[in-house]
């Protein structure tokens, strides 16, 4: 049995917690639960900003929050925020950042992708000073690397006013034709990456951050980058549980608070070219059933070509919640977004208790996050 992750609360701090999240839900109005089912781009709450490509967000050089984010946030009160390193510049600018997203209505959980090695939106600034690990496939199958990596991170993500980190990479990287993943995981042999795996993510929370294990359920043995369309895993289903399960299945042992869906099919598991992110079977079958993962499951950006390529803004959104998500990261357009959540609601598509499901774990990480 993996160690449990360092996020323990005494028996009246429980009760205490359930108490305040309880208090909170009630108080909300459903819009305002429905906003705190989104991770956005800072972008994103900037209604004058429009793009067609992810790479033209760079020249808009956002990196402070203006009276009409603001605004945007008072009317739809969004769960997180993701920065990305474009919107880093220097230390005193970043902890400005993160200390005005912070104040925002309903305190918003600021979120990053930074594992180490070629994605690390921090450290992967000079400005900052930070030493970077060259790829966690580096730690060379260390467990005690992968810890003291995941602290190290969780550190500076702390001081400079993070709240979750999207990592660690628990894929197994057994396709070295693979484009996306490679070296980004620990190992291509499940039995190594399980233990890294659940080292980083305790080195991060030791230092208060909450881990994100991705890409459920396995983007390991893919060809093709979800950011830009289809891609899929051909494995049946015993064959992904005997290997890409694995790095999860410890993970989720060891306490995980999050999990991201990847936007791959399994065409053999569940005959469709659903993406993961969509399909109940694999979101509620096999990683609620038969994993039996109760924390946050959260989407990969749903910006993404294997979802935009295939789906509306709307139909994503009320897809991936009706799978058995809890938070949809990224959409383009945050208004369609959550109108769209808010009027299947309505008209009796989402439960509303489906709704306030998914809103009480993301307080109850509000609340161990102090942003509650």
């Amino acid at each position: 049995m993996a160690a449990a992750l360092p996020f323990l609360l005494s028996v009246s701090a429980c009760r205490n917690q359930e108490r305040v999240v309880a208090r909170a839900l009630e108080k909300m109005t459903l819009r305002e639960k429905v906003g705190q089912l989104f991770v956005v781009r800072l972008e994103c709450l900037d209604p004058s900003i429009v793009w067609n490509e992810t790479t033209e967000l760079p020249q808009y050089e956002v990196r402070s929050v203006s009276k009409s984010m603001a605004a945007t946030v008072k009317e739809y009160p969004v769960g997180g925020v993701l920065l990305y390193g474009h919107n880093i510049d220097n230390p005193a600018q970043l902890k400005a950042l993160t200390a005005s997203l912070h104040a925002l209505r309903g305190k918003p959980l600021v979120a990053v992708d930074e594992e180490g090695g070629r994605v690390a939106r921090v450290a992967g600034n000079p400005n900052f000073g930070l030493d970077n690990v060259e790829s966690m496939a580096a730690l060379k199958g260390d467990p005690e690397a992968a810890r003291r990596t995941g602290a190290y991170i969780g550190h500076y993500l702390k001081e400079y006013g993070f709240d979750i980190d999207f990592a660690p990479v628990a894929d197994v990287n057994t396709n070295p034709e693979n484009i996306i993943i490679g070296p980004r995981a620990f190992s291509d042999d499940p039995a190594v990456a399980a233990p890294m795996v659940v080292a980083y993510l305790q080195g991060l929370s030791q230092e208060g951050i909450t881990g994100c294990l991705k890409h459920f359920p396995g983007h390991g043995d893919t060809f093709s980058d979800t950011h830009f369309g289809y891609a899929a895993s051909h494995k049946n289903w015993a064959q992904i549980r005997s290997c890409e399960m694995e790095p999860f299945r410890a993970g989720i042992a060891a306490g995980a608070r999050m999990i991201m869906t990847a936007h791959i099919a399994l065409p053999e598991v569940t005959q469709t070219d659903v993406p993961a992110t969509l399909s109940p079977m694999i979101l509620q079958g096999k990683l609620r059933g038969e994993l039996g993962y109760q924390g946050i499951i959260i989407t990969d950006a749903i910006e993404m070509g294997a979802i935009r390529n295939q789906y509306s803004t709307e139909e994503a959104c009320v897809g991936t919640l009706l799978a058995g998500a809890d938070m949809i990261l990224c959409p383009r357009d945050l208004r369609r977004a959550v109108d769209a959540v808010v009027a299947a609601v309505e008209d009796g598509t989402i439960p509303l208790s489906r709704i306030d499901e998914s809103v009480r774990k993301i307080l109850i990480l509000k609340y161990l996050q102090g942003r509650l």
